[in-house]
């Protein structure tokens, strides 16, 4: 094998990291691996020089024996290292594809106990309680942490033993020629532990099913949509691990009067044909209480009146919206006979042009309509 320069071999710089080290060694033997490059010779040499170089340079002794005498410094010493070096070819795709498989040249299970579940709760609100906040007890069924055991799974007085097969790591390596994966413990399960006497209330699971109680402080200004989230309430973790999050997701229900859009209400409010006509004063309802609404002589249907600060306070801040009330005229229904005369007299009297602008104007649109038309 060429004695060419370890550090030019990986492609770094003599004062590179481990971890560059170890991305750089990565890249050159995937790039090499003779599975990857069946029958060539030359990538199977050059997959075993970097095999070497990054077991010499890997190593913090051999690696400092190098810097100072060169390849003199390190004869004899390949394979017999402990600084993270793979001893063959088999061992680059524990380290490779570590991450992939839940293994990794670290050995045994990463961060610890794994985290519980977050769980989801819709809760419906009446707009009044939305727009002013409001505090609701709501009842979550979950995993809880067995109170007997403390969560461990195993019976008090007792603990879980460190399984034999994996070692406490949960993984297990399997290895096919030159490919080295990790898989989960098929004795443990993943766990790292075996119970031998489990408890007897959650039967070595760690956890039980369990309905709580919880209260629920939701602020002013909500709308559908929005998420709530209580920290630790969701399930709690296997064997011990912290408990997820629960998320509230709110949904308003429809109001009988007022329909809202983000920080504004709408609301109709029908009117007599008298009161549109001459004008008025009538009572309209906010969520505040009723307050007075003055309409203008001649009002027509649809008309939008605006009560500035009647809507919604946003619950991200900001100014409150306003309600918007729309304004419908009521046509007469049920109407006795004198009613029937008085309004016939009524019409007789009305001129088209001068007291229904609206309605000759339209009249007027269709005739030119029909006209510019090539039957």
């Amino acid at each position: 094998m060429s004695k060419r320069d370890y550090y030019e071999v990986l492609g770094v710089e003599r004062g590179a990291s481990d971890a560059e080290l170890k991305k750089a060694y990565r890249r050159v033997a995937m790039k090499f691996h003779p599975d990857r490059n069946p029958d060539d010779k030359e990538a199977e040499n050059r997959f075993k020089e970097a095999n070497e170089a990054y077991e010499i340079l890997a190593d913090s002794q051999k690696r400092a024996a190098y810097d100072q005498f060169g390849h003199a410094g390190v004869e004899g010493q390949m394979g017999g290292g402990s600084g993270g070096g793979f001893g063959g070819f088999s061992d680059i795709f524990g380290d490779v594809f570590g991450d992939i498989f839940g293994g990794g040249g670290g050995g045994g299970r990463r961060g610890g106990p794994a985290r519980g579940s977050d769980l989801r709760y819709d809760l419906e609100l009446d707009l009044e309680d939305a727009v002013r906040g409001t505090t609701v007890k709501i009842r979550i069924p979950t995993l809880a942490a067995c109170d007997i055991c403390h969560g461990s799974g195993a019976k008090p007085g007792s603990s879980p033993q460190t399984c034999a097969t994996c070692g406490g790591a949960g993984q297990v390596r399997m290895q096919q020629g030159f490919f080295s994966v990790q898989q989960t413990c098929p004795k443990c399960r993943g766990r790292g532990s075996i119970i031998s006497d489990p408890c007897g209330r959650c039967h070595g699971r760690g956890r039980v099913e369990e309905t709580k109680t919880l209260s629920v402080k939701v602020p002013p200004g909500v709308d559908t949509g929005d998420r709530i989230r209580l920290s630790g309430e969701g399930e709690a973790g296997p064997d011990g691990g912290p408990a997820g999050d629960l998320y509230v997701q709110v949904v308003v229900k429809e109001h009988e009067l007022f329909q809202r859009d983000g920080k504004n209400l709408y609301c109709e409010v029908p009117i007599s044909f008298a009161a549109a006509a001459l004008g008025g004063e009538l009572e309209v309802p906010t969520l505040e209480g009723k307050v007075k609404l003055k309409i203008p002589a001649e009002s027509q249907t649809g008309k939008l009146f605006r009560l500035r600060g009647k809507g919604v306070a946003p619950v991200r801040g900001g100014a409150t919206g306003d309600l918007l009330c729309r304004v419908v005229v009521e046509t007469p229904v049920n109407l006795s006979g004198k009613q029937k005369e008085l309004l016939q007299t009524f019409a007789s009297t009305l001129s088209e042009k001068k007291n229904a602008p609206r309605q000759t104007g339209w009249f007027e649109g269709v005739k030119s309509f029909f006209g510019e038309m090539k039957l």
